[in-house]
């Protein structure tokens, strides 16, 4: 692996691409745009794609109102960089389109992050998966897709990587609790519906989840496979190994479970580790302190350590709980407690430093 300070091997594109949004009225289609304006990328032009059903509106961005298009085939003339956050099944459908007229594509979607060839990237952790090559930016070249993590997975691995690169990570167990935005807007309006009619003694609307959310948690909603896992569980298994480049034979074992919590934003997750080599906790969390998008919130006299309020709306992700794993005898097992807001490093903001690293 290389250090998080490595830049990718890119062939310049343009110092201030178009930038296309599809996906502009979701939760992370309006953080892009929060994003976007918050760290002054330079932008050369913006196009807002959605449905024809929010085709026309429009959506303000530093002052100016911007109509929103609908997205067809012909949504990407002159775009240099699509940002796509409108699911799967559209990614699918549209980013032969962008690449066929020149885009590069940031999907934020699991249509392409275990595609061979297709680079899945979190540019703290493996920037130097981005190269010429790799995404058709050498002469000649048709523009490819570059895949944004799973949020549970990016959060994590923020976490994570910086102890598996100091000492190696023998072994991972991960359990999540997983906010409503994780869902998108409509799950984080159902919950606040659900909580005033519980608290008024009304049944709750259960129409984004097929149980009561609010006061209440439950297994992750994504499809379950034969062996047990859901699909998010899964995401957090394969996406790590991709990212840390493992190949068969030294891949970190990895299992998890992943959980809703009522939260309406930012993911928490309990980690444990089985590390190949001895670390103190004063060293785990001199890593951590020195990590790019980490910070720490460690107060053992307090008894104050990270939470999801903490981390929503911020860009860091919030680690503390470093504590060494009383099972694991000799300094080889330790524990942290993370929390990350997926609406922004989990999906946005992981995807528009993706961008920035395709600026010369």
């Amino acid at each position: 692996m290389t250090s998080a300070g490595m830049q990718p091997t890119t062939t310049r594109r343009t110092t201030h691409p178009t930038v296309a949004i599809v996906g502009a009225t979701g939760a992370v289609g309006q953080e892009f745009l929060r994003v976007l304006d918050q760290r002054g990328f330079p932008l050369g032009g913006l196009k807002l794609l959605a449905s024809a059903r929010s085709a026309g509106k429009s959506v303000e961005f530093q002052g100016k109102p911007i109509v929103i298009d609908e997205l067809t085939e012909q949504s990407f003339g002159g775009v240099d960089i699509a940002l796509f956050s409108a699911g799967g099944s559209i990614s699918k459908q549209y980013a032969q389109a962008a690449t066929d007229a020149g885009a590069i594509v940031v999907d934020n979607s699991s249509a392409f992050r275990m595609t061979d060839g297709v680079p899945l990237v979190v540019p703290e952790v493996n920037p130097e998966a981005i190269t010429a090559a790799n995404i058709g930016l050498a002469e000649g070249q048709v523009p490819g897709v570059i895949a944004n993590p799973n949020c549970s997975t990016i959060i994590m691995l923020l976490a994570v990587t910086p102890i598996h690169r100091a000492v190696g990570v023998k072994r991972l167990v991960v359990s999540t609790y997983q906010a409503a935005s994780g869902a998108g807007a409509a799950a984080m309006a159902e919950l606040e519906q659900q909580t005033r009619e519980v608290l008024a003694g009304d049944e709750p609307t259960c129409d984004i989840f097929p149980q009561q959310y609010a006061f209440n948690l439950f297994s992750h909603n994504s499809p379950l496979k034969e062996n047990g896992y859901n699909e998010e569980e899964l995401k957090m298994v394969h996406e790590t190994h991709k990212i840390w480049g493992q190949a068969e034979d030294t891949k970190t074992a990895i299992t998890a479970t992943c959980i809703r919590v009522p939260v309406m934003r930012a993911h928490a997750e309990s980690i444990n580790l089985t590390l190949e080599r001895p670390l103190t906790e004063e060293q785990a969390g001199k890593l951590l302190a020195d990590a790019p998008g980490v910070s720490l919130i460690d107060d053992r006299a307090g008894n104050r350590f990270p939470t999801p309020l903490d981390a929503s709306h911020v860009d860091d992700v919030f680690v503390g709980r470093i504590r060494h794993d009383l099972s694991q005898p000799g300094g080889q097992g330790l524990d942290l407690f993370v929390c990350g807001d997926q609406v922004r490093k989990g999906a946005a903001l992981n995807a528009v430093q993706i961008a920035e690293l395709l600026l010369d």
